[in-house]
């Protein structure tokens, strides 16, 4: 059998997307499949002890596999001057393909999970109505739902690359707030429409059942477009800490625009300016002054493997792999970089590419050993192109950490240590 020759498609061993697939139907699934059947592979097989007893039968709820039990969300430390806040964050690098696990899907929380009964929740519209409503959790339970998939992302989550430092951080912690679900629930204005919206209304105001009451404003065309009231995620009720037993889910905006635990929503004239669309999520610019209300997620991609304290143990060919993900609508092309954004080759995209949902990418990469590296870009369906850091540096400055969607570099030492870099 005969070597195939590895066609390279840019600097630093980024292979062929076509060739990846040629070697893997003729190579290694061959391999495999002879040494599974054990015929003249000098392999000694032997019947393992978890395939001659029986294990426990049906659980009322799964679980995983206890060997998994280290792939976790990390929590953040607790400010005794904040209690109930903070964030946990998804482990990226561990996970594969676009849906994120109900159990690993990353939370924000302002003031701690509140532990509602659903009998006694009420979703009250008001305001710039022609008449006020009030639902339970059963009211709505009765409506016809749709359902999407869909990204979350904090509009926190990567900011701390802004900053600087973070040599030791991983996919997880430089950019762990981003998640995403398959959301279930009854368009906003299918409600809206059964109150009746008054002409003047031009905002919604959303407001949680937390103990921070955390309210946002959203306008009145986007209201109307493709928000949803969220009563199911990837299949079963929301979670506690994603809002059960009702959230807003806000598509391509910024997470904290989906109010969790929605308690009410009201039609004015003019945005709330609640607290949190003031002195949060704004972002301040060099010279102090400050947009508002730059609700979408720029385009945006990660590499996932290999990525920050991860180690390549020799020379040779790996699989390159990351998310890829915009608020303006689908991915519609991604370009990976092995040296540091000289030269850039298409990556595979996996799976349907669907709007304002994460899609899977994937290259074939051959590491001769030396130093490398490796970038990703991101296209969406509109043209917008994934930015460099030290453009949106300088563009916003680094005051503000909000709504970062610069390109993440990771370096891969001589000795297959990767970190993250500036360059």
């Amino acid at each position: 059998m005969t070597e195939k020759k590895l066609e390279k498609v840019a600097g630093n061993g980024l292979i062929s997307r076509r060739h990846l697939l040629g070697m893997g139907a003729t190579g290694v699934g061959l391999a495999a499949s002879n040494s599974v059947l054990g015929q003249n592979s000098g392999i000694n097989f032997e019947i393992p002890g978890w395939s001659r007893t029986p294990g426990p039968g049906p659980s009322n709820y799964g679980s995983r596999s206890r060997y998994t039990a280290a792939v976790q969300r990390s929590t953040a430390f607790q400010n005794p001057t904040y209690p109930g806040g903070g964030a946990s964050r998804s482990p990226l690098q561990h996970l594969q393909g676009t849906i994120t696990p109900n159990a690993l899907h990353f939370e924000r929380h302002h003031a701690g999970i509140p532990d509602i009964d659903p009998a006694g929740h009420k979703l009250v519209i008001n305001g710039l109505v022609r008449q006020a409503l009030a639902f339970s959790y059963e009211d709505l339970l009765k409506y016809p739902m749709v359902s999407s998939v869909y990204f979350l992302e904090c509009a926190g989550n990567s900011g701390a690359l802004l900053r600087g430092g973070n040599e030791d951080g991983t996919a997880q912690s430089i950019h762990g707030l981003v998640s995403c679900a398959e959301w279930t629930g009854i368009p906003l204005s299918t409600l809206l429409d059964e109150a009746g919206v008054l002409p003047e209304a031009r905002w919604v105001a959303a407001v949680g059942a937390d103990a921070a009451s955390m309210g946002r404003s959203i306008p009145i065309e986007k209201a109307l477009d493709d928000v949803m009231v969220a009563l199911f995620q990837n299949g079963e009720p929301v979670m506690p800490g994603q809002g059960y037993p009702m959230r807003l889910f806000v598509p391509g905006w910024e997470g904290n625009i989906s109010v969790k635990w929605l308690t009410q929503i009201k039609l004015t004239r003019a945005a709330a300016q609640f607290r949190d669309e003031t002195s949060k999520y704004s972002d301040t610019l060099p010279d102090r002054s400050s947009y508002q209300f730059t609700f979408p997620m720029g385009t945006k991609s990660l590499i996932t493997s290999p990525s920050g304290q991860m180690s390549l143990r020799n020379a040779g060919i790996y699989q390159i792999t990351g998310i890829a993900w915009s608020g303006s609508g689908s991915i519609s092309r991604v370009e990976v970089s092995a040296d540091g954004g000289q030269t850039w080759a298409d990556a595979s995209i996996q799976g349907l590419q669907l709007d304002k949902a994460l899609t899977r990418f994937t290259i074939p990469w051959e590491w001769n050993g030396g130093p490398a590296v490796l970038q990703s870009r991101a296209t969406d369906s509109r043209g917008n192109v994934q930015p460099t850091r030290d453009v949106i540096l300088a563009e916003r400055g680094n005051i503000s950490f909000y709504h970062n969607h610069c390109i993440q570099s990771w370096a891969v030492s001589n000795s297959g240590e990767v970190t993250n870099v500036y360059v």
